[in-house]
């Protein structure tokens, strides 16, 4: 028993690697947050976080926009003096918060930074890059060397002892080294992407300021309550308490009460843009067909019209080669030239032996494949697109005219909702982007 066969790549890499991911999911929130938040009209991600909307009862056509309430009326500010700045410097102090910077005045300290960097931390996919490290630790000679000489230890000390006792210490000894170098894979993952982290937090707090700030502006305040029910739900989800919770955040660092400002800044920025744009965003039937015809098949693509299309098939013959493809794209294209619409497209195959003319009919568009159905839906009526490869040949397509089929209810109305979502977002980012223009941000030390 002086000898051991084993390693520890074999020993300790392959029965606790498994374990890794579990290890990771412990002890970051990904697998812990699934939510459901109505935000902007839409689901809302944030890193880590899984949000879901939750389905609302079909309706015949979209409600028109609500109108915005009025805003409360503001009070009336208060000139900043010298003595303010004086209070506000000392009351940091007296938390113990260092002041690291001033958005437009309002101040964010190394501590929110400090939270939210291990929050993005905390919550972050490192699963992957944790089991490169893992498997170099543990692949390492220097681990293999601290191994065998434990192992050696353990035989020694337990002379008077069964091959079956002192095997069974060994593994004991395994799964601790496993355990530990687990741990310290992970810290070196999350370490590594340590800058990462800091600038992303930085981003999201200055963006989260300012949505706050527009908030204000807005008369609009925001409590703990709705902040506090997403998390409860989120707990309850894991099946376990809001205490449980907040002490999970707690062991890897982060105050429950960075969870709850960012949901807060949420909500008020998801009222904000309700108020400012709920009336520019509307929805036309045509850009809800278009959005149902455009999905890929098997995403719930239903065809909302049918396409008249006319065709015309250039053969090839039965050795192909090179050339015969090439000349055979070229009649296409020339022939495609002299097109003129669809009621002179058959005379266009007079004096083309190797052409076949095929008569007008109707086609659903799920029944073409890409790229040549998204082409199809894209056509203006009396267009021809331009030469394709088929089965049977090289064709040219031409769309005269469309018609109409009846779209599902639920269906229209999902696509509706996921259209009204894409343009509050888009107005939400420029309304952003102008205030991060605007704004005022001094770095201190």
């Amino acid at each position: 028993m002086s000898e051991m066969p084993f390693s520890i790549p074999t020993l300790v890499y392959f029965a606790a690697g498994h374990r890794l991911r579990r290890l990771a999911a412990r002890t970051a929130l990904p697998a812990m947050l699934s939510i459901t938040l109505a935000s902007v009209g839409h689901a809302q991600q944030f890193p880590g976080l899984v949000l879901s909307q939750p389905t609302p009862p079909p309706q015949a056509a979209p409600a028109p926009p609500v109108a915005a309430a009025k805003p409360k009326p503001k009070p009336k500010p208060k000139p900043a003096t010298d003595a303010d700045a004086t209070d506000a410097a000392s009351a940091s102090k007296g938390t113990g918060e260092r002041i690291v910077m001033l958005v437009n005045d309002d101040a964010v300290t190394a501590r929110e930074i400090d939270q939210r960097t291990k929050f993005l931390g905390a919550s972050s996919n490192i699963g992957q890059k944790a089991q490169e490290i893992f498997k170099n630790l543990a692949s390492s000679e220097a681990t293999n060397k601290r191994f065998r000489a434990l192992a050696e230890e353990i035989i020694k000390q337990n002379q008077n002892k069964s091959k079956e006792q002192v095997m069974a210490l060994i593994e004991q000894k395994k799964q601790e080294m496993g355990a530990s170098l687990q741990r310290q894979a992970l810290d070196q993952a999350r370490g590594a992407e340590l800058p990462k982290f800091r600038k992303d937090a930085i981003e999201e707090i200055i963006e989260e300021k300012l949505k706050l700030q527009e908030a204000k502006k807005e008369g609009i305040e925001v409590n703990d309550d709705e902040a506090n029910r997403i998390i409860k739900g989120i707990a309850e989800r894991n099946k376990q308490s809001e205490a449980q919770f907040a002490q999970g955040l707690k062991s890897a660092g982060v105050d429950i009460a960075t969870m709850r400002n960012r949901f807060k800044a949420s909500f008020a920025w998801r009222e904000v843009i309700r108020r400012k744009y709920g009336a520019q965003v509307q929805v036309n039937d045509k850009e809800i067909e278009r959005a149902i015809a455009a999905l890929p098949a098997g995403k719930g693509q239903t065809d909302t019209q049918e396409l008249q299309v006319q065709r015309i098939v250039f053969a090839l013959p039965g050795k192909l080669d090179q050339s015969a493809m090439a000349r055979a794209l070229a009649d296409a294209d020339g022939l495609r030239r002299k097109y003129s619409g669809c009621k002179g497209m058959e005379t266009l195959v007079k004096d083309q032996a190797s052409a076949k003319y095929e008569a007008a009919k109707f086609v659903k568009p799920s029944t073409v494949t890409e790229p040549v159905r998204s082409m199809m839906l894209g056509a203006k009526d009396g267009e021809m697109l331009p030469p394709q490869t088929a089965t049977d040949g090289v064709e040219l397509v031409a769309v005269c005219s469309r018609r109409a089929l009846q779209i599902d209810d639920k269906q229209k109305q999902q696509a509706t909702q996921e259209l009204q979502s894409k343009k509050f977002e888009e107005l939400a980012n420029r309304r952003l982007r102008e205030l991060r223009q605007e704004a005022q941000i001094e770095q201190r030390g």
